[in-house]
């Protein structure tokens, strides 16, 4: 018996480090949130469905989605914190955006001054901002975890990209 303790450690070492692979870094992001990048700053259209099939095809990456308007003073303050971390978060985080109560040629011009890594979807009856409980104030920042689920809706402008990231890391990736 004590010749099969050293043989027995090893095993269950074996075995516990087989198991313990949960913090080895980011998974590989699936292939939908790889080709987001490839949209870069286009304005999607087809309504709350297709920003509802988006959100399916992302399911197990955690995703940000930040509903903008180009006449909002607060989102164009807050649009450089969402590029910085939409690239430092890329392959870990997928973000959209919601480009909502505004027309498509602002939009435009808007995405033109002020470039991002995802794309935006056209909103301008609102409908799709009101699926993550938007459209009340702008900007509007919806945090979907992994599992596609929705953990939080932020309202009103964010003051930092320190904080930003913070709920990110609160809402999205826990």
């Amino acid at each position: 018996m004590a010749r099969s303790f050293p043989v027995l450690a090893c095993l269950a070492a074996l075995a516990l480090a087989a198991c313990g692979s949960e913090d080895t870094g980011p998974a590989a992001p699936p292939q939908a949130a790889d080709s987001l990048s490839s949209q870069a700053d286009a304005l999607l259209g087809g309504g709350a469905p297709a920003f509802r099939a988006q959100l399916a095809k992302l399911r197990g990456t955690p995703v940000v989605v930040n509903q903008w308007a180009s006449w909002c003073g607060p989102c164009k303050f807050e649009f450089p914190f969402f590029a910085a971390l939409a690239k430092r978060y890329e392959g870990r985080v997928a973000f959209l955006g919601v480009n909502s109560n505004d027309s498509a040629e602002a939009a435009k011009r808007f995405l033109a001054e002020h470039p991002t890594p995802f794309p935006h979807f056209s909103d301008p009856d609102v409908r799709i901002a009101r699926t993550f409980r938007g459209g009340l104030a702008w900007p509007t920042t919806a945090f979907y975890d992994a599992s596609g689920k929705l953990t939080d809706t932020h309202s009103g402008g964010y003051a930092s990209e320190a904080k930003l990231e913070e709920d990110i890391r609160e809402f999205a990736l826990r």
